[in-house]
């Protein structure tokens, strides 16, 4: 008798004679208690927080609040103008972050396990958030434990807790024994009752315990909410004074309240927020085309300010395809390798490459070394190692007696921090003694076998040697044992040392490029892993990384040293080798007190508050758990170095065109407010209005957000060393080179509107100065494309956006000026078309004076 559930068959065993499951009230009543079996979020934010968090920016405030005053002084026009672009950028917000926060939710849904219950007598497979504490789960192999629980029936169950304990063997598990959600039954199946769920599992409490650490705030944003503050304060002081002045001048108090919320609109530094939200949520999906989830929009241009890179080694910078690639065999005591070779072409004590495309027969002494690595692993191994040693089996092994389908598992002794090594106890069909299989560590393999000092030299000598080749290096061991009183300890084992096993973890062909990339862009890479030291070495010289003398730091070291002493010895680390999980923190924090700016990756529950803790913590998005991304700020869907590297360059491009975009606002924003303060102080007539201005905003919107976050990579984008994250982004020269190209800008319209006022009608002379002020408005965008080429080298990089805007600004500057019915709303005569062309020469003009700007600003920068 079977019980089958979508797809899968359940023993007899299991469907007969349950113990008593939840009913469908009971479930639901546990889950109104205790909340849906999901781990808790802190970052989760739904359409309506997103949009609160929005219109509480002090931007948006001020926006609003000259929308409001513009309906109470009847203009509906004008005010409807500022709520339609606070509800343009509110609406790419909401975009922009829901698609963000949807995306991570798709990736958590996709990880999320689902389960079978029983519930009302019948076996339901439900969604992991739904099972309830108390519910009776049924699991068989490959299934993921969606919640803590404890075992009431067991049948040859392992299940494997590395997302908790870091280390990749399975553990043996029996009845009245735990088991913890998220992790994987790799053998076995078992019966077992919900204990925990949610926050109260034992991998939620290790997400909550991420609240203790504070993520550090976007240095970007800081400098941006204070320079916002500041350019308001200027706004608001004008405005005063120029209703102020104007009121006691002319005696006219609503033309001069006219013309102080006209100063406000074109001193308002409105698109900055427009700019801070459009250019790093494009970058957002740009990223995501190169397999890059942002997790939070804000680590992207930490991300491009990056100066220490920590990567894992296993699956990161190599393909996580293990394949055993060469054998060392111990000579057996008969038969020394001093008595030469072997009648079956082998010799004991040499090493043996294995090459599958040439390598045909394996030589006789290595048949019980691969026999054994197979006893030490899983029947149906998980494991990329373990894979490995059944695929040489059944290779080399297919044909003799040392493939052992037939014997029971009776025993097993998993891998602890203390000993890093598992061993297997078998029943063989024939003979009253049980064998026993055990692999791990050369050293802790070497340490079961209580070897004399010069054998565990030539071992030691001969694992170092494998591994200078880049290999994982593991020993093999053997013992036979009688009777059913187990040891407490495999110490007490009698173990017989058989050979090593090197298995070659190739690097990813993309690695070393990238690697040299990250290199001439003054990143530092750090590679941390727990594998063996000269593998380590080996494979961090197959990358490129050139650890140098002092550059590789273990974990046994790295126990011994004092924060100081750490943060020293970080400054030269190139390499972190037998690394602990948990030490991962101590080395971000090392790091971050030196003052780098840390990128760290990470897949395990472990490495979650070494992920919190980095400037920016990259998750695994193909074997990372979901407290991991939880902790992370980006999330790596390949687990690819290579993919890193390139959000680098991604993250430097945005930065760079969030500094151009940021220069080009204020230069801007400068002759717009000189046209609408000078012309009122020196008693001239109005020239520019709110809806002069309101136009200026179509253009400058479209231009600060879209044209310039186009702007491809500048050329030298990976050769310059990390910026500076405390430097300010308008800070010195470029604070300089901004004002001083405005008020460039300003004297062209000046000049322009002294010369129309002395040969055109007033309204000529302010169509005159508004289409100088565009002209001068597009050589504004084309000078800040690019941060030290010239103009004219610029002319021939592609950016359609561009030149989309610029057609769309000249017809519209054309409408105006010559539809009668438009020409009259902007308060336009007809200006004749050689005082346009003149218009144009001017714009052309001043470019000359920017792009000397940009020289002589270049050159004071180096």
């Amino acid at each position: 008798m079977t019980a089958t559930t979508n797809g899968k068959t359940e023993p007899a065993a299991l469907a007969s004679a349950l113990p008593q499951g939840l009913s469908a009230a009971q479930a639901a009543a546990a889950l109104i208690a205790d909340g849906p079996n999901a781990l808790p979020d802190a970052q989760t934010r739904g359409l309506l927080a997103i949009t609160r968090e929005t219109l509480t920016d002090p931007m948006f405030a001020l926006l609003l609040a000259a929308g409001v005053l513009y309906l109470v002084l009847g203009d509906l026009q004008e005010g409807l103008i500022l709520f339609a672009l606070v509800l343009v950028v509110l609406g790419l917000t909401l975009y922009q972050e829901g698609k963000t926060e949807r995306a991570i939710a798709s990736l958590r849904d996709l990880t999320s396990p689902r389960a079978l219950v029983w519930r009302d007598g019948t076996a339901q497979r439900i969604a992991g958030r739904e099972v309830a504490r108390g519910d009776l789960l049924v699991i068989a192999e490959g299934d993921r434990v969606p919640a803590d629980a404890v075992l009431l029936r067991a049948t040859d169950v392992q299940v494997d807790e590395s997302l908790l304990t870091g280390e990749p063997v399975p553990m043996e598990k029996g009845v009245d024994q735990p088991l913890f959600s998220g992790t994987l039954l790799v053998r076995g199946q078992g019966l077992a009752r919900v204990t925990a769920t949610g926050g109260q599992s034992e991998i939620g409490r290790i997400g909550q315990a991420l609240g203790n650490l504070s993520l550090d705030a976007s240095p970007l944003k800081q400098q941006m909410q204070r320079l916002i503050k500041v350019l308001a304060g200027v706004a608001l002081g004008a405005s005063l004074f120029l209703l102020l002045a104007h009121g006691v001048l002319r005696g006219d108090w609503l033309a001069a309240l006219l013309a102080a919320i006209a100063l406000a609109m074109a001193l308002l530094p409105q698109e900055f927020t427009v700019v801070l939200t459009v250019i790093p949520a494009l970058g957002a999906w740009r990223l995501s085309r190169q397999n890059v989830l942002t997790r939070r929009i804000a680590a992207i241009e930490t991300l491009g300010a990056t100066s220490v890179l920590c990567v894992d080694k296993t699956g990161t910078l190599t393909e996580n395809r293990m394949t055993v690639a060469e054998l060392y065999a111990t000579p057996p005591p008969a038969q020394p390798a001093t008595q030469g070779r072997s009648p079956s072409n082998c010799a004991p004590g040499e090493r043996l490459p294995i090459n599958y495309a040439s390598t045909t027969d394996l030589p006789e002494c290595f048949h019980t070394l691969v026999e054994y690595s197979i006893l030490a692993s899983v029947t149906d191994p998980f494991d990329p190692m373990e894979k490995a040693f059944h695929r040489l089996g059944q290779r080399f092994l297919q044909d003799t007696e040392h493939l052992h389908r037939d014997w029971i598992l009776v025993q097993t002794y998993g891998l602890t921090p203390e000993l890093r090594a598992m061993s297997h106890v078998w029943r063989a069909r024939l003979g009253d003694a049980h064998v026993v299989a055990a692999k791990g560590a050369p050293e802790a393999i070497v340490d079961l076998c209580h070897l004399d000092t010069l054998a565990q030299a030539h071992i030691t000598q001969t694992a170092n040697a494998m591994a200078a080749k880049g290999l994982r290096v593991l020993g093999v061991a053997r013992a036979r044992f009688e009777g059913q009183d187990w040891p407490a300890i495999e110490h007490d084992f009698d173990f017989e040392f058989i050979g090593l096993l090197g298995l070659a973890d190739p690097l990813r062909a993309e690695i070393p490029q990238a690697v040299s990339e990250a290199r001439s862009a003054g990143i530092r890479v750090v590679m941390i892993t727990g594998d063996y030291p000269a593998t380590a070495l080996a494979i961090a010289t197959q990358a490129g990384l050139e650890p140098g003398g002092h550059g590789l730091l273990t974990g046994d070291e790295l126990t011994h040293l004092t924060d100081v002493e750490l943060q020293q010895r970080m400054v030269s680390v190139r390499i972190c080798a037998r690394i602990a999980p948990a030490q991962k923190l101590r080395i971000v924090q090392a790091l971050k007190a030196s003052g780098e700016v840390v990128a760290m990756t990470g897949d395990g529950v472990n490495d979650a508050p070494a992920l919190k803790a980095a400037h920016v913590g990259v998750a695994m998005g193909e074997r990372g758990t979901d407290v991991a991304r939880e902790a992370a700020s980006i999330v790596l869907l390949d687990d690819n170095f290579a993919s890193i590297v390139g959000a680098v360059r991604l993250g430097r491009r945005i930065f760079d065109n969030l500094r151009k975009s940021m220069c080009y606002i204020l230069a801007v924003h400068v002759p717009l407010a000189g046209m609408a303060l000078l012309p009122v102080l020196l008693g001239w007539p109005t020239v520019l209005y709110p809806l002069h201005i309101a136009f200026m905003e179509l253009v400058i919107d479209p231009a600060c957000s879209m044209v310039f976050e186009n702007e491809p990579a500048e050329s030298d984008v990976m050769q310059r060393p990390p910026r500076d994250v405390q430097q300010p982004l308008f800070g010195g020269l470029t604070l300089g080179l901004a004002l001083l190209q405005g008020l460039g800008a300003l004297a062209v319209v000046l000049l322009a509107t002294v010369w129309g006022a002395s040969q055109l009608t007033e309204g000529a002379t302010r169509a005159l100065a508004f289409a100088v002020l565009v002209c001068t408005n597009l050589a504004l965008i084309f000078s800040n494309r690019s941060r030290a080429g010239s103009l004219w080298a610029s002319l021939w990089v592609p950016n359609h956006t561009l030149w989309g805007v610029v057609a769309a600004t000249l017809v519209l500057m054309a409408l105006a000026l010559y539809v009668p019915w438009l020409a009259a709303l902007f308060l336009f005569e007809p200006l004749p078309l050689t005082w346009l062309a003149a218009a144009a020469g001017l714009g052309l003009a001043s470019v000359l004076w920017f792009e000397l700007l940009k020289t002589i600003n270049g050159k004071l920068a180096s």
